[in-house]
């Protein structure tokens, strides 16, 4: 009996040296490309609520709720570095953090410079116009002033639709120039259009769901194509978050409903 004892005390020593031999090495290995070891330094804006956002002066939102948690999955601490979109992602490229998520959609161009993680909410998108606009779908904003990001996709289904784009990357601020005005639509998700409403008089506004003409947006986290570990290791952290369920109960807690599938 001692003896049988004695040999399942070592098999199980062996396995668990084994197991912390290849998790010291994954974590060896995703060290040597981070920004600094130990943290998962994450860009994102901090002004697109509910992705990323500001309450009583701390950050918070869907996506800095979700970077904690994928950190902690890699046995990280995660920093949150906000940018302004237009030098967002260049900033990844140069090396000033690890990886972006910024409400950011698969696109062909992206996928030719950077990696995308494993995809985790899927965004529709949206127009938003005044309550009595003629406006009903895309197709009626040709020619139309039409308010979008710089370089986002809603910038580009303003521009495949014709429209005359009018550049501005923060929600709110696009949703007052159509209040004044200013621009005749904002193409944006319909996913922040709940979050702005929550807070917000929306008295002579309307959103139109569009997802019938355009398919909902793949949302993942992007990473330099350098760093292969970092993203291994991210997609990991994702999938075990989406099989607990964490994903879709932050979903629900900062969109209202499960925008997962």
């Amino acid at each position: 009996m001692k003896f049988w004892k004695k040999a399942l005390l070592t098999i199980a020593a062996l396995t668990v040296g084994t197991s912390a031999g290849i998790s010291s090495i994954h974590a060896a290995s995703v060290n040597s490309e981070l920004k600094n070891k130990g943290e998962l330094t994450i860009g994102l804006e901090g002004t697109y609520s509910p992705y990323s956002y500001r309450q009583n002066n701390k950050l918070t939102g869907f996506e800095v709720e979700l970077g904690k948690a994928v950190a902690k999955k890699m046995g990280l601490k995660a920093k949150f570095v906000p940018t302004k979109w237009d030098s967002l992602i260049a900033g990844l490229g140069s090396g000033k953090y690890d990886v972006v998520m910024n409400n950011i959609t698969q696109t062909p161009e992206r996928a030719k410079q950077y990696n995308f993680s494993t995809p985790y909410i899927k965004s529709r998108f949206a127009l938003i116009v005044p309550a009595n606009s003629k406006i009903k779908n895309l197709n009626d904003i040709k020619g139309k002033k039409v308010v979008a990001g710089t370089g986002t996709n809603n910038a580009d289904i303003a521009k495949k639709y014709g429209a005359k784009l009018v550049p501005n990357g923060d929600f709110a601020s696009a949703v007052g120039m159509i209040k004044q005005g200013r621009a005749e639509a904002e193409i944006n998700s319909r996913e922040a259009w709940y979050s702005y409403r929550k807070k917000n008089n929306t008295k002579g506004l309307k959103m139109i769901d569009v997802s019938s003409e355009q398919k909902p947006a793949k949302i993942s986290a992007l990473f330099n194509k350098k760093d292969p570990a970092i993203q291994s290791s991210y997609n990991k952290a994702i999938k075990e978050l989406q099989k607990d369920g964490t994903i879709k109960k932050l979903s629900e807690k900062y969109f209202g409903a499960d925008i997962t599938e």
